[in-house]
């Protein structure tokens, strides 16, 4: 059942009923907005401007007076192109400029609220870092979209290892490599509001890449806009608004392995009011025993502009997640049987079940042209129910406040961009652990409550002493509180408290070489607070975990031209007590948590993507072309002459990672092309470095019809053709014990996916 906060207080819902209740209220909804969208216009609505798909040659710009009659004006962009996916760079298309670009500017066919994804573009342009934006045509159009790999996979940097159903091991540049469980040290964020629960701690499940229209990742102390920072930095998953939504949409995916999954969708605006609404179900057997799963999941948001200058947005978000869980198998196990789950997954059927419901609000105001106030607040509740090696009980409350301030004027002649941010995200949980019995709830063993507060302030300035380049300068401090009461005092009272505060600085220069291609610099620093799951408060003996911390060093270059894009980086930590692996409990997938003395994580980013080819049987101004994506990431991560482990590498991570595909694209919409995915070295999953994976190649092919502006679309994708048996994610410890060697995660074997998609 999906759980509401108490001043909701709905009558209980089944699932079979959310299922009929998400497509009832798109349609309700519609008639009423919708019915007299065609009259009304928006506020300062300007035609539609399309810049999404892969790299094209600049259209002729439109006469300023080539306008359509207001009343027959559209207050929704055009059908956006839908065919080969865009190379993941995020500066812009268009030759606009993008370090000036007002993100509360009333652009066509957005609003004061949210950016559409030029817009975002050209936001995340003016960082002097890897800050990118992945629009929805990267991989909606092209995969199945149901994990967070789909999304991210052209993302360089990223290492995104699925392990069953939709979870996903996930890590920006070595970050939260120790938790082998659940996520830390990146941030998630759903249209600006946090995923993360308030100590730090995340899940996939929650996400649907079927529902958003872009996703930011924002890398290390670049992700403070907002409000992050940790070492990983940030990733925002963006809904569209009723003013750049399809006015109805739907979807159908089958695949291997039981999947299948229904989505639709609708949005509309009338006058100063929009909404968008999106919902889904999938359910899937699972590649591997014991790996059934099924979700349930909604987004929406209603908007309304109480004047050309004042917007508010309130956002609503529901799920409700069951799934079963395989578990780590021995390193014979996964190269020999991968569909075996282990034995106690199975005897005590291990789960991970979610609900959660969230409400925000975020309202804008533009002040003068150039700057904008942002404010919001959003609550959060959350509960987990876990049987594992114990059955987890877990209810999470989570609210917060942001705000936020943009400003961008001259100063004697010089350009200047201001912004301030204020964030505060508190939380309690009640954290009550009882004896699996088989998969039910047995004796009380624990019970807790968990209280955490998180308050941030992050001040950046850019100033442009030349024309072309911007000295930028930022400072974020950093508060954060950890409080843990026990409530089961039968074996002692483990309560406890720890407060952290820091300040990081940063220093950047960003130049903009021309309108299309950009180099950069930044020296930060980035903190990282324990979690729970990080911390013990059970005697003087006890290990607390001390607070993460790193200097980043980030060297880059960024562009796109209509036949080549690229997205290069090199960085390097020095990291001060890093959250390690210490020793499990006998199972694998569970270990203390100690702070190394001190780490460096370096390495290498190249991505984007390039035509080989064109005009092979198509000429013209629309030809045909052989286009491929790519993206190498090179990881160095090691400790730091460690009194233990010396100068090992840290485990958990390939050196060297390769994802690339060549697709030709025939401008009828057809595309087709293979793809492939190499990790040639094997890796550690210990810091002794006693224990490894193995080097694996899979390949694939995807094809599909795709129309520029059409309705309809459709595609096939086959993954892991030669069925090879791969370690596809493991988890780690200090030390591996031959007795215990259950680490690794077995990669799906062969599977073939298709899906269609409509829109009206």
């Amino acid at each position: 059942m999906l759980t509401y906060p108490p001043w909701l207080a709905p009558l209980p819902i089944s699932c079979a009923c959310a299922k009929v209740s998400l497509a009832a209220l798109s349609l309700i909804v519609a008639d009423s907005l919708y019915s007299g969208a065609s009259a009304q216009v928006a506020p300062q609505s300007l035609p539609p401007i399309v810049v999404e798909g892969s790299p094209t040659k600049p259209a002729p710009k439109t006469p300023a007076k080539a306008k359509a009659p207001a009343a027959k004006r559209r207050v929704r962009q055009q059908p956006r192109p839908a065919s080969t996916p865009t190379p993941v760079v995020n500066v812009p298309a268009q030759p606009a400029e993008p370090t000036f670009l007002d993100p509360a500017a009333s652009l066509p066919g957005g609003s004061l609220t949210a950016a559409t994804t030029r817009q975002a573009q050209a936001i995340l342009a003016r960082i002097p870092g890897t800050a990118l934006v992945v629009p929805d045509t990267a991989y909606k159009s092209t995969t199945p979209a149901v994990t967070v790999k789909d999304v991210l996979e052209y993302v360089p940097g990223i290492v995104a290892q699925p392990k069953w159903g939709d979870d996903t091991r996930l890590s920006i540049r070595g970050s939260g490599l120790s938790r082998n469980f659940h996520l830390r040290g990146v941030e998630l964020f759903l249209d600006g509001i946090p995923i993360n629960t308030a100590d730090g701690f995340g899940d996939f499940q929650e996400i649907d890449p079927s529902a958003y229209r872009y996703v930011e990742v924002l890398k290390g102390a670049n992700g403070r806009r907002l409000g992050a920072s940790t070492l990983g930095g940030a990733i925002n998953f963006v809904t569209p608004t009723g003013r750049d939504a399809d006015v109805f949409g739907a979807s159908l995916d089958i695949g291997s392995f039981g999947f299948h999954r229904l989505q639709s969708n609708s949005g509309a605006a009338s006058g100063p009011v929009d909404y968008f609404i999106t919902g889904s179900w999938q359910e899937l057997d699972g590649f591997r025993e014991h790996s059934w799963g099924e979700a349930t999941r909604m987004s929406g948001n209603l908007g309304y502009q109480l004047s050309p200058d004042v917007e508010t947005r309130f956002y609503i978000n529901a799920n409700e997640v069951r799934q079963r869980i395989p578990g780590s198998v021995t390193k014979d196990v996964a190269l020999s049987s991968p569909r075996t789950a282990a034995a106690i997954n199975v005897m005590d059927d291990w789960q991970r079940n979610i609900d959660t419901f969230r409400f925000a609000n975020k309202t804008t105001i533009r002040v003068a042209p150039g700057t904008s106030v942002e404010f919001g607040a959003f609550g959060v509740d959350r509960h987990l129910m876990h049987p594992i090696f114990q059955w987890l009980d877990y209810k999470y409350r989570d609210y917060g406040l942001f705000g936020r301030i943009n400003d961008e004027r001259d100063i004697a002649g010089f350009k200047n961009r201001f912004l301030f941010g204020a964030n505060l995200h508190n939380g309690s949980t009640d954290a009550d652990q009882y004896a699996n019995s088989g998969g039910n709830k047995g004796d009380l063993l624990s019970s807790s409550r968990n209280d955490s507060g998180n308050v941030t302030l992050n001040a950046e300035n850019a100033f442009y002493f030349l024309p072309k380049v911007a000295f930028v300068t930022g400072l974020q401090y950093l508060h954060a509180t950890r409080e843990l009461t026990d409530k089961f005092l039968s074996d002692g009272d483990q309560s406890g408290r720890s407060s952290f505060s820091t300040w990081n600085p940063k220093v950047g220069l960003l130049w903009e070489v021309d309108r299309t291609w950009q180099v950069y610099g930044n020296i930060s620093r980035s903190a990282e607070v324990p979690s729970f799951g990080e911390n013990s408060f059970a005697s003087a003996s006890a290990f607390d975990a001390k607070m993460q911390t790193a200097i980043t060093y980030e060297v880059g270059t960024r562009g796109r031209r209509p036949d080549y894009a690229w997205d290069f980086a090199a960085y390097r930590m020095d990291i001060d007590n890093e959250l390690q692996c210490s020793f499990p409990f006998g199972v694998a997938d569970f270990c203390i948590i100690q702070n190394a003395d001190k780490t460096v994580h370096q390495g290498v980013e190249i991505g984007g993507g390039a035509a080989l080819l064109e005009s092979i049987f198509t000429h013209g101004e629309s030809p045909d072309r052989l286009w491929l994506n790519a993206a190498y990431t090179f990881s160095d991560f090691r400790f730091d002459d460690d009194p233990v482990f010396g100068n090992n590498q840290i485990p958990g991570a390939p050196r060297h990672m390769l994802r690339a595909e060549l697709l030709y694209k025939h401008p009828s919409g057809v595309y087709l092309g293979p793809n492939i995915e190499w990790v040639p070295e094997a890796y550690f999953v210990d810091s002794a470095n006693t224990l490894d994976t193995e080097p694996y190649a899979i390949w694939g092919l995807k094809a599909g019809f795709s129309p520029e502006g059409a309705a309809y679309s459709f595609y096939i994708d086959a993954r892991n053709l030669a069925d090879k048996h791969y370690i596809a994610s493991t988890s780690i410890t200090n030390v591996a014990d031959p007795a215990v060697t259950n680490f690794f995660e077995p990669g799906t074997g062969r599977a073939i996916f298709a899906g269609v998609k409509y829109k009206w």
